[in-house]
C-alpha cells in the first residue's frame, strides 16, 4: 500500500465502511440500496467512508463508467471521505495487482495453493457435488495432480490457481442476518484466488482491500452472505483484521420474484429521469427495508440520527407495483 494511502486510510480503532461498485454498467436500485445503507451505518456512528472502485476485470469496466457511478452517488446524497477519483489510481482495483500478488505469495510458501486446469465448460459438465440450493461446489479434480501432470498440463493452457480449504465449518454473527454457518470443504469447496489470465479473484482481491484500507465494517447484498466464510478463512491465514459483515436484503417484485437488472430498465438512468429527484426513492427504499413505516420523500441526511440496523429486515425487500412495472433488478 501506498504512503499516501496509508495516510488516509481509516484508523485502526475507528468505524470505517465502503462503498465497492463494479463499474460494468449503469448504477441501479440495488446498488443504490447498498450505498445508502453503508453510507448511514458509518455517518450514524461518526465514522470514515470510502469508496473503492473494483474495476479487477479492467476490459469490462471502463473508467468512465466509475466517473458516472460518483456522479450518480453524489446526485443521491452520498459522499465519502476518500477514495474514488480524487483519492487517485490506489482506490481503483484495477491498479493493485502487485499488493495482491504480495499476498498471494504468501498463501502460495504456506502450501495451500494449487493449479488448476478445469475449463468452465468440463466443470459444468462433471458430476460434481452441489450445495443444497443447487451451488456448484469445486470436486478437487486438479489437487492431486504431481509436478510433472502439472508441466504437461502447462503447455496445453495456463492454470488459475486454487486454494485448498479444510473440512472445517466457519461460523460467524452476521450484523443483519444473524448466525451463519458453512463448511468450507463441503459447502465452499477450493476456490479460485488467481483466474489463468492473471487476474486476482475477488476474494483475495476484497480481503487485501479492506484488510489495508482499515475498514471494520462490509455491507453488502445477502446473496453474498456465502462469500463471507471463505473470506474469514483467507483474513485468518493472512494474519489480517476481518470486519463486522451486514449482508442486506435483496429487491423482489410483489410476488417476491428476486430482481434481475439483466430483465429490465431500473438503472439510475431510467430512475433520474423517472423520479427527477433522489428523496422520493430514498423514501421508497427506506420503506421497503423497515427504515420507516411509509415511502414519504426524505434527505438521505434527514435518515443518519435515526437509523439502527435493529429496523432493517432480514428478509428480501419488496418493491411497491408502479416501480416494478414488468422490469427487474439485482446487485451485489
Amino acid at each position: 500500500m501506498s504512503n499516501g494511502l496509508q495516510e488516509r486510510q481509516c484508523g485502526k480503532m475507528a468505524v470505517c465502511g465502503r462503498f465497492a461498485p463494479t463499474p460494468s454498467g449503469r448504477m441501479h436500485l440495488g446498488n443504490l440500496l447498498c450505498a445508502m445503507l453503508s453510507w448511514l451505518s458509518v455517518r450514524a456512528k461518526g465514522g470514515r467512508y470510502l469508496l473503492r472502485i473494483e474495476d479487477l476485470d479492467a476490459v469490462r469496466c471502463p473508467r468512465s463508467l466509475a466517473d458516472q457511478i460518483e456522479e450518480d452517488l453524489k446526485w443521491f446524497g452520498v459522499d465519502w471521505d476518500d477514495g474514488g477519483s480524487a483519492g487517485g489510481e490506489a482506490w481503483y482495483q484495477s491498479t493493485r495487482s502487485v499488493i495482491y500478488e504480495r499476498y498471494f505469495h504468501r498463501l502460495e510458501r504456506s502450501g495451500m495453493v494449487y493449479p488448476c486446469f478445469c475449463s468452465r465448460a468440463e466443470l459444468h459438465a462433471a458430476q460434481a457435488p452441489h450445495r443444497s440450493d443447487g451451488t456448484y461446489v469445486y470436486p478437487g479434480t486438479c489437487r492431486g495432480l504431481t509436478a510433472e501432470q502439472a508441466v504437461e498440463k502447462r503447455k496445453k493452457r495456463p492454470p488459475a490457481m486454487r486454494l485448498h480449504v479444510p473440512d472445517r465449518t466457519i461460523s460467524f454473527i452476521d450484523g443483519c442476518q444473524g448466525v451463519y454457518t458453512e463448511n468450507l470443504a463441503h459447502d465452499c469447496g477450493d476456490f479460485i484466488i488467481r483466474r489463468s489470465d492473471g487476474v486476482y479473484g475477488y476474494q483475495l482481491a476484497v480481503v487485501v482491500d479492506d484488510a489495508e484500507m482499515g475498514v471494520t465494517e462490509v455491507v453488502r447484498g445477502r446473496d453474498l452472505l456465502q462469500s463471507t466464510p471463505r473470506q474469514l478463512y483467507l483474513y485468518e491465514q493472512l494474519g489480517l483484521a476481518a470486519p463486522q459483515f451486514y449482508h442486506i436484503p435483496l429487491l423482489t417484485a410483489p410476488d417476491c420474484r428476486r430482481l434481475s437488472k439483466r430483465d429490465g430498465d431500473l438503472d439510475l438512468d431510467a430512475l433520474r429521469a423517472r423520479f427527477g429527484r433522489p428523496e422520493p426513492m430514498i423514501g421508497m427504499l427506506a420503506a421497503a427495508v423497515g427504515l420507516r413505516p411509509t415511502a414519504q420523500p426524505v434527505a438521505l441526511t434527514d435518515l443518519v440520527q435515526e437509523f439502527s440496523w435493529d429496523k432493517v429486515s432480514r428478509t428480501d425487500a419488496v418493491l411497491p407495483r408502479n416501480i416494478v412495472q414488468g422490469s427487474s433488478i439485482s446487485y451485489r
